[in-house]
């Protein structure tokens, strides 16, 4: 009988860890679906770990590791996807957003043949109307920049054992799981699922951090980002052509402009345009430097196994 790994990253997330190895054990056992529960544990500052231990004391089927410290959701992830062995790979969210339930489907189409099998957000739970303005923007910008539909995407996949062993060779540092697990391409189905309401602890996502999430992601999947830094030098020249044929016409009319609200203008457009163009360049230029370094995705500091 075929084995499926569940990875599931965990941070601050101690109320929540026996309840969804509860509803898993729950799910899998009545489908008879061998397992493996594998939580990678992000540096938290609670007892996430101190629960992870205990549910590994009471089955045997799950394992856990501890990050040295906070290294981010995408590390964790890939931490999972490497510890685990599989035929297939489950990766979900500790906090039962993604429920179990959608599970056995999502295994009986990989039975089918399907090697990667998406979860797709039927909706998008109770988010503000901020923020589910600002996915939608930042989903729409992805999916055209990388040709990809990532719209309503979300980590809730299961992978074929040999799209997991693609994913893990990547030796990229900024990784996005989401794109990433597209790019690799393999035999694909989408499966919809309703987003739970989170039952146990709180949210760490806020404005901010998506914010930079996007940043993120978008400049670490797409050069796009580069591309738009040459269309504004474009944009500059063209509208500096067209004011220098205005500010001509006008003078053989009569009607020179002002002077020095004239070079305001023009200092403020034209500056503004450098400096937005220098700092798209920067944070790719960061990202290689973050590359050339070499330094490992995450630290395990400690695991059920030791």
């Amino acid at each position: 009988m075929s084995l499926m790994s569940i990875v599931i990253p965990a941070y601050n997330e101690e109320e929540s860890i026996e309840h969804v190895v509860t509803a898993l054990r729950k799910v899998l056992q009545a489908e008879n679906i061998r397992y493996e529960i594998i939580f990678i544990d992000d540096g938290s500052a609670d007892n996430t770990f101190l629960r992870i231990k205990e549910q590994c004391e009471s089955d045997e089927n799950i394992r856990g590791y501890r990050f040295s410290r906070n290294f981010g959701k995408e590390s964790a992830i890939w931490a999972g996807l490497k510890y685990a062995t599989g035929d297939c790979c489950l990766v979900m969210d500790s906090d039962l957003q993604h429920p179990p339930e959608t599970i056995p489907e999502m295994y009986r189409l990989w039975e089918e043949g399907y090697e990667v099998v998406e979860g797709i957000k039927a909706n998008r739970g109770k988010e503000s109307l901020i923020s589910r303005m600002f996915t939608a923007a930042f989903y729409k910008l992805i999916t055209g920049l990388s040709g990809f539909d990532m719209r309503n995407s979300s980590d809730f996949k299961l992978l074929d054992k040999r799209v997991v062993d693609e994913l893990v060779q990547l030796e990229e540092r900024n990784s996005f799981f989401r794109g990433l697990s597209h790019w690799v391409g393999f035999r694909s189905v989408k499966v919809e699922y309703e987003v739970m309401k989170r039952k146990y602890g709180k949210t760490k996502w806020n404005f901010i951090s998506l914010t930079k999430y996007a940043i993120k992601n978008i400049t670490g999947f797409s050069t796009a980002p580069l591309h738009l830094v040459t269309a504004i030098g474009f944009t500059l020249v063209i509208a500096s052509i067209a004011f220098l044929i205005f500010t001509l016409i006008r003078h053989f009319y009569g009607h020179s402009l002002e002077g020095f609200a004239t070079v305001i203008v023009l200092l403020l457009f034209i500056g503004g345009g450098l400096m937005i163009s220098l700092g798209i360049i920067g944070v790719y230029i960061a990202k290689i430097y973050d590359e050339v370094k070499s330094r490992p995705r995450y630290i395990v500091s400690e695991s059920t196994e030791d």
